[in-house]
């Protein structure tokens, strides 16, 4: 741990900062002073002192606003990242009461996760706390970072994403990937080989609408799929395919949820997958919120219960298979 200097340290007006913050969420000096509860005079002066401490305008006033110039870029991520530690460090830590509380916890995840733990999550809080609610929001690798920055999150479920310094990370576990058709509709043999694979059309369900996983590992074996259709929501899966005989690709947790509340039937895919890790994000800052911990922990109850119904199912499937007909 780096040694701080108390003499340093206390030439240092911590206030500016929070003025600072202020002004870099407002873009304004008189809804900064505002929301400061301060006069639009002292905020001027605060961003006056601010200049002089840093060399540099910092903000620029520009038609509709104030643009934060590139020192002000630089500067934001530590001083947010250190107010929120520091205001974290000597807060009083509040009790959190499940069966009191009527909190709402919003948490950010693609709509695969939804599919896949946004029931139980739901399930398990209404058990445990009637009076809080949870707002599921829609999110990915590309938007999850400025949606805890911007605060329009306080937890995400997503794969693939390297948190900043200002975020933390857990792994909820590990997921593939897992082919679903309509087979007792459009009579296809299952489980589908390699050839029965690239002979029929594919529905592709990606953020991008281009490609997803499968093309890059069918291009390391030479190998291409005709993409028939691409969605952008898994949810509209069962759909499509109840219409057009195709296979879909999808992530192994969101394919066993659409197969068990619909007709589908999943397969591994004849194409070599690696495991991927599944994360929860949030706020470093938020790291100590009883709240919030107590919400963790029903979404990593809520992953873990994935294991479950899988295993469940597959057992469910061998009995079935030895029974006498």
């Amino acid at each position: 741990m780096m040694k701080i200097d108390i003499l340093d340290v206390r030439k240092i007006d911590l206030n500016l900062a929070v003025v600072f913050l202020a002004l870099w969420q407002e873009r304004s000096v008189t809804r900064a002073a505002a929301r400061l509860a301060l006069s639009q005079a002292a905020t001027s002066a605060a961003l006056a002192r601010l200049r002089e401490t840093c060399e540099d305008e910092l903000f620029i006033r520009v038609r509709g606003g104030m643009q934060p110039t590139q020192r002000a870029l630089d500067i934001v991520e530590p001083l947010q990242s250190g107010i929120g530690s520091l205001a974290a460090a000597l807060a009083p830590v509040p009790r959190f009461d499940p069966l009191a509380s009527t909190r709402r916890f919003v948490i950010g995840m693609s709509d695969d996760f939804e599919l896949a733990i946004g029931p139980e999550i739901s399930r398990r809080v209404l058990e445990r706390a009637s009076g809080v609610s949870v707002i599921f929001r829609q999110t990915n690798r590309h938007t999850v970072d400025a949606m805890l920055e911007e605060q329009q999150i306080e937890l995400a479920v997503t794969v693939g994403a390297s948190p900043k310094r200002w975020a933390c990370r857990e792994t909820l576990g590990q997921s593939n990937y897992a082919c679903v058709v309509d087979s007792a509709r459009w009579g296809i043999k299952m489980p589908l080989t390699l050839a029965d694979y690239l002979a029929l059309p594919h529905v592709l369900v990606s953020f991008s609408g281009r490609e997803g996983a499968v093309d890059t590992a069918l291009r390391a074996i030479g190998k291409a799929r005709h993409v028939q259709t691409a969605l952008t929501h898994f949810s509209a899966v069962p759909a499509f395919l109840a219409s057009v005989k195709a296979v879909t690709t999808l992530p192994l947790h969101a394919a066993h949820v659409l197969a068990r509340i619909s007709q589908l039937e999943m397969c591994a895919p004849p194409v070599r997958f690696d495991d991927y890790d599944v994360s929860m994000l949030y706020r470093r800052a938020s790291a100590h919120d009883p709240g919030l911990e107590w919400f963790k922990g029903i979404v990593h109850e809520a992953y873990r219960s994935l294991d479950d119904q899988r295993a469940l199912r597959s057992s469910s499937k061998k009995n079935t298979r030895k029974s006498p007909t």
